[in-house]
């Protein structure tokens, strides 16, 4: 039987082209209004009232008011505006399907986690910034202050496909890993901690990679409490959600010495705005929600989207990336 799929993502010219070859005799329908941007939901558009299956972007509500729909396939990892109680429950009753395309970031996230603690640990970015400013030659400061990944001790603050794949490339190291999440089953090589666990492993870990998707559950889940709780001198990073953070708190701690350095990606209010103290706390190094960028992203989202479909169109059951 065909589908009727909606898309509401401004795809680069191969990506479009790719899709429209690929859907094997489903119809397909753009939005008036597209949007470049994964992390944005599109407005409401007539052509979704047509939908069987939504690639993209969607309104929530749309989502739930239209019964047609069967499937929605989000172009991000991260589903927060999803995340509630009447959405995956109502889906789950409809027996329709929600999934993510984590698969698609998991490989820049975890890559662009792993360059930064590198270059804290082998002072790049002090060296970088001496080049820019005094241009001093500072043999024995970077020397005896630069550090061996192996061996340290990582918390992963959430335990997803893209923390997998961290863990994957932080094998040659010989860490020690310990992952917080909800579901407390075991994985090979990381060690999975309850949330009563969590302040006595804060108290060991050298790197602590903030994961957490924004809900209500995880709204400010570093705070001022927990960032208390870090040994002198843990590095903090930040791939997650903004909201995760108490950012006031987070300034506190690098003015203090408590954190040696933190990483960020994400924030509470994107851009960031020149005025926010993030900008000039100490050590404190920011990227502006990059660390998910890769430059083949549309035709990587189109293949996983194709890929997924296949597997709809069978029974479900190998479908890559489902939440419901």
């Amino acid at each position: 039987m065909s589908l009727t799929i909606w898309c509401n993502s401004a795809l680069s010219a191969p990506a479009e082209q790719l899709l429209v070859s690929g859907l094997a005799g489903n119809r397909l329908i753009f939005a008036q209004k597209r949007s470049a941007s994964v992390l944005v939901a599109g407005p409401s558009d007539p052509g979704l009232e047509e939908a069987d299956v939504v690639f993209g972007q969607p309104a929530a509500g749309d989502c739930l008011r239209l019964k047609r729909i069967k499937w929605v396939a989000v172009t991000s990892a991260g589903y927060g505006r999803y995340d509630t109680p009447e959405f995956l429950e109502t889906f789950r009753a409809r027996g329709s399907v929600f999934s993510t395309s984590s698969t698609v970031f998991a490989e820049p996230c975890a890559q662009h986690v792993l360059a930064m603690m590198l270059a804290l640990g082998r002072q790049l970015l002090a060296s970088h910034a001496e080049q820019l400013g005094g241009k001093r030659w500072q043999f024995f400061e970077r020397r005896s202050t630069s550090v061996l990944l192996n061996g340290q001790t990582v918390l992963l603050l959430g335990y997803g496909t893209i923390a997998r794949r961290l863990t994957e490339l932080l094998a040659p190291f010989d860490v020690k890993l310990y992952a917080v999440r909800r579901k407390a089953r075991s994985e090979r090589g990381v060690h999975i901690i309850s949330e009563d666990r969590v302040t006595s492993v804060l108290a060991e870990a050298d790197h602590i990679v903030n994961l957490l998707p924004d809900n209500e559950a995880s709204r400010n889940y570093v705070n001022a409490r927990r960032l208390g709780a870090c040994k002198p001198g843990t590095r903090f990073y930040n791939i997650g959600r903004g909201t995760t953070v108490d950012e006031r708190a987070l300034v506190q701690a690098l003015e203090s010495g408590r954190l040696g350095a933190a990483y960020l990606d994400v924030f509470a209010e994107e851009p960031l705005p020149p005025s926010n103290p993030l900008w000039t706390a100490p050590n404190c190094f920011i990227t502006p929600h990059t660390a998910g960028g890769r430059s083949d992203q549309d035709v990587a989202l189109v293949k996983h989207f194709l890929a997924n479909l296949a597997a709809f169109e069978k029974d479900g059951v190998a479908m890559v990336d489902r939440v419901v």
